[in-house]
């Protein structure tokens, strides 16, 4: 009898072992653009440590809310099981009262009381590591709170520009030198200011092991600067990324950026037109495919971030459901070029207004539906290269649905999205994909099998669809014979047990 059960076991491990993967391609190593990143404003996230809970009051939008290091490595395996590969951390320095956004600091070598101490900020990049998550924090360089020490050192008064007001312009000269939101300019041309700056930015990366900086406020700083602070940092870490976050109005031109070595810079007309393409139905996908982004393999693709209203209010705003228009969406950027990078609480389509209003504490309370969207879309986006390295060609395109390839060497996927207020019927010929194959749906479990040369694709509304190319799979009779032989292995050790009892 133990025989037939071992016999038992090998075959259904057999059966296991003959069932087709859904791809046959592997990534060699991970690179950038394989990431999907998870945005968090640390103080609005998860408060897992009280004993740090000074100044907090959560019914104060402008107070802190109690979001701390610790509560970012208690949602850490929260965040893996979604199939995001990186987090990036809003500014975690030292700020003055006030400050839980980060941005007001006031030491750039100490983590802000309120998040919690440096070793927790060491075990946080840690346990991210081990979960083969990468770490990414903002690096405040354009400015310092209006209490920093270095504003009482009379030594250090060229360390800032002369004091004068942000206005709406767009001259480059005084979007470097104006004191935004009235806050101390520093003077990067200084060369005692770089050097600080730099030795700190240096600093963190030898000390927490974290894997790069987003950088707020990128184009209100001197490319010079950029072009040092790209070189000096790289050279602390292989592969350490930069991303440059421009202001929301910005018309700065991203190849000088990229140039001083900023690998990925926001582009805000970009995820304008995303939010205006998917913020309704029956929407042209036009501004997309005209887009510039497209062709940039690590531009951030993002519908909101800390600085914009929430895109769920784009939606609401339009009288239509958020869980379908955020699954309609999510599933365009993490099937098309670029970093998906994901803000806090999109996940339950939180939504919010302008600052403060869109940095509304998280909400682990809720219903899972859209959640387990994500996970899907993370997992098929972690499986399939083609996804992340493919390149792209537009097959069909209007008011709303879309059909897309990307290839990546022998693999093929097809990204099929209604975007409609009605089902479409899409018929694909031989010039546009290779005939005689069959595609199989991994999202949702579709099958459409070659007819000639063609592939006649149904796609319900507010549905979407992510297809391989393969081979016809027929009738799979390695697959029939091991159920068959498992079948009658059972029958077998089911009789023997019951001819033994007697």
């Amino acid at each position: 009898m133990k025989k037939t059960l071992i016999t038992l076991i090998l075959i259904c491990f057999l059966l296991i072992t003959v069932i087709p993967a859904h791809a046959e391609t592997q990534r060699d190593g991970r690179l950038w653009q394989d990431e999907t990143i998870y945005s968090i404003m640390v103080d609005r996230f998860f408060n897992a440590n009280t004993n740090n809970d000074k100044e907090v009051n959560t019914l104060d939008p402008l107070a802190y809310n109690g979001g701390d290091f610790q509560g970012v490595i208690d949602k850490l395996d929260y965040l893996n099981e979604m199939g995001f590969t990186a987090i990036r951390l809003t500014s975690i320095f030292d700020n003055t009262a006030g400050g839980y956004h980060g941005y007001w600091v006031n030491d750039f070598y100490k983590p802000d009381e309120h998040f919690g101490s440096m070793k927790t900020f060491k075990k946080l990049v840690q346990e991210a590591h081990k979960r083969e998550m990468k770490v990414v924090i903002d690096f405040v360089s354009n400015n310092v709170s209006l209490e920093h020490p270095w504003l009482m050192d009379s030594s250090k008064k060229n360390w800032f520009h002369e004091k004068q007001e942000m206005s709406d312009s767009k001259e480059q000269e005084e979007l470097e030198n104006g004191w935004v939101n009235g806050l101390p300019d520093l003077n990067q041309d200084n060369p005692e200011v770089k050097e600080y700056l730099l030795d700190a930015a240096k600093w963190w990366i030898n000390e927490t092991d974290i894997d790069g900086y987003s950088l707020p406020e990128v184009n209100y700083v001197p490319v010079s600067f950029w072009s040092d602070f790209s070189k000096e940092v790289k050279s602390e870490k292989e592969d350490f990324f930069l991303l440059g976050i421009t202001s929301t109005n910005s018309v700065a031109d991203p190849r000088k950026y990229v140039e001083a070595g900023i690998d990925s810079l926001t582009d805000y007309q970009h995820s304008e037109d995303l939010r205006n393409v998917f913020a309704a139905t029956n929407q042209t996908f036009g501004p997309l495919n005209d887009s510039k982004v497209q062709k940039l393999e690590v531009q951030p693709q993002f519908f909101d971030n800390e600085f914009t209203p929430r895109f769920t209010q784009d939606i609401v705003s339009n009288k239509h459901f958020p869980g379908a228009r955020w699954k309609t969406a999510l599933t365009y950027i993490y099937s098309t070029p670029g970093i998906p990078v994901v803000f806090y609480g999109s996940e339950i389509a939180l939504n919010g207004g302008e600052i403060p209003d869109n940095r509304q504490p998280m909400n682990f309370r809720t219903e899972k539906e859209l959640i387990d969207y994500i996970t899907k879309l993370g997992e098929l986006r972690n499986q399939l290269p083609s996804l992340t390295r493919g390149s792209m060609e537009m097959l069909y395109e209007k008011d709303g649905m879309a059909v897309y390839k990307r290839v990546y060497q022998d693999e093929t996927a097809i990204i099929a999205i209604n975007n409609t207020s009605e089902s479409q019927n899409i018929t694909l010929n031989s010039e546009q994909i290779e005939g005689d194959k069959e595609l199989r749906g991994l999202l949702n479990g579709d099958l459409v099998r070659s007819n000639g040369d063609q592939y006649d694709l149904i796609i319900d509304r507010d549905e979407s669809e992510i297809y391989v190319l393969t081979k016809k799979s027929g009738i799979n009779m390695p697959l029939v014979g091991s159920l068959v032989a498992v079948y009658i292995l059972f029958t077998i050790f089911i009789l023997k047990i019951r001819k033994r009892r007697k």
